[in-house]
């Protein structure tokens, strides 16, 4: 795809980005695809998904306990449990506010860790990443946001999120529809939205403004962005997603330049139309 080409211009020392269309083909792909990035927050749709494999197989349920008192893992999983950005501190009850927490992450790690009997990042490994071939990526450390991996395996995780194989389809739909809506909160790097729209680990665009993806991305789109200068988003309605990791922090470079190159991809893909 040639509007890819746009990020031979991104003041980052490496980048590589894929587009992947809804039948799991690559649309178009940049840069070093197998190269080793650090995810920051695009872990959270992985630990989200394992958590979702958990619910199917009956190891823990959506609205059981966990976290804080009162609050659930619907509750961790969609940033409404009350705890703290990144500390075990609630600060709201539960389902009362939408605060961004990686604390609600590690809890969420944590209760599924109890409930399985194995290792929150074995758990991952087992249920997500092995079965979908992602073997250069792995969790050392919080659910929250010590994730690595390359284009190449998110390409796998793209596909999955647009036909999936490890859920049933209508869980990857309760997953990537807004959860307690109308909820305010402060969207990381983009200020106050209301609302602040979630699913189940994965970030809503709806009609958010600013956001990272762009202009032309649906109010359907979903997915997640990292500080380390990375993202993920999925947009049913032109039926492809679009991934792309780099090693320069999130920052004022990534706000112009992530809607720009969304909207080019989305504008070259209704042209193939």
């Amino acid at each position: 795809m040639q509007s890819l080409g746009m990020i031979e211009n991104w003041p980052v020392p490496t980048a590589a980005a894929a587009v992947v269309r809804a039948d799991g083909s690559v649309a178009g792909s940049y840069g070093p695809l197998e190269h080793r990035f650090s995810l920051a927050s695009v872990t959270k749709p992985l630990a989200a998904y394992a958590a979702l494999v958990a619910i199917e197989e009956g190891a823990v349920e959506l609205d059981e306990p966990a976290g804080p008192e009162g609050s659930t893992v619907r509750h961790l999983l969609a940033h409404t449990s009350g705890l703290a950005f990144d500390e075990a501190r609630p600060m709201a009850a539960p389902g009362t506010r939408r605060i961004y927490s990686n604390a609600g992450f590690e809890a969420l790690g944590d209760h599924l860790a109890k409930a399985t009997d194995i290792p929150f990042p074995q758990y991952l490994h087992d249920a997500v990443l092995a079965p979908l071939g992602m073997t250069s990526t792995e969790l050392a450390g919080s659910p929250a946001k010590d994730g690595v991996s390359t284009v190449a395996d998110l390409i796998r995780f793209a596909a999955e999120l647009q036909a999936p194989r490890l859920l049933a389809s209508q869980t990857l739909a309760e997953a990537t529809r807004v959860v307690f809506p109308g909820l305010a909160g402060v969207l990381p790097g983009y200020g106050h939205q209301k609302p602040n729209d979630w699913g189940l680990g994965f970030e809503i665009r709806d009609g958010k403004a600013p956001h990272w993806t762009g202009a032309a991305s649906s109010p359907g789109t979903f997915g997640h962005f990292g500080q380390s200068g990375t993202f993920l988003w999925v947009d049913p309605a032109a039926g492809a997603a679009c991934v792309a990791l780099t090693d320069r922090d999130f920052g004022p470079w990534a706000v112009e330049a992530w809607p720009t190159l969304t909207d080019a991809v989305l504008a070259e893909l209704a042209g193939q139309r």
